[in-house]
């Protein structure tokens, strides 16, 4: 038997980086991946506009107007994850790539995800992530920073 397989975190964390590379956001590609606690994916994600709207012709700038700013428009991973969903989601583990803002913390705990596994915290002192942060606490989500075990796992095609 093999012993040199890659946990579950790894693999999850695996997709929800993979999931990323879907992102066309030229400065931040964030993936998320929702799994039940039989190990099953139910939910993958990454940050990009709503269905329906031509990248090409969305703001993708992160500066000036609100309104010329990707910050109106973009939703991210983790509610991508959330809304593309067909299963049930309490009690589920959510893998994503950067912790989530205060907005998808909301989406995060109403949908009933009781586990958040994050790969970077690079926000952890903006007020919408010390508000998640809170509400997580307060809620009862596990939030636990990613461990990289040091394997190099590499896609080739």
């Amino acid at each position: 038997m093999r012993t040199d397989y890659i946990r579950w975190d790894e693999y999850f964390m695996g997709l929800a980086l993979l999931s990323a590379q879907r992102s066309k956001d030229p400065s931040t590609q964030v993936g998320a991946c929702i799994v039940n606690d039989e190990h099953r994916i139910v939910a993958t994600g990454y940050n990009g506009m709503p269905t329906g709207a031509k990248d090409e012709e969305m703001p993708w700038e992160r500066e000036g107007d609100f309104l010329n700013t990707k910050y109106a428009y973009v939703c991210h991973a983790e509610l991508n994850a959330i809304l593309n969903s067909v299963a049930k989601l309490e009690g589920c583990t959510l893998y994503v790539t950067l912790f989530p803002c205060n907005e998808c913390a909301k989406a995060v705990i109403q949908s009933g995800i009781k586990r958040v596994v994050y790969a970077d915290d690079k926000y952890a002192d903006a007020e919408n992530t010390i508000a998640a942060k809170m509400m997580f606490r307060r809620c009862g989500v596990k939030c636990e920073e990613y461990k990289a075990s040091g394997k190099k796992i590499e896609f080739i095609l």
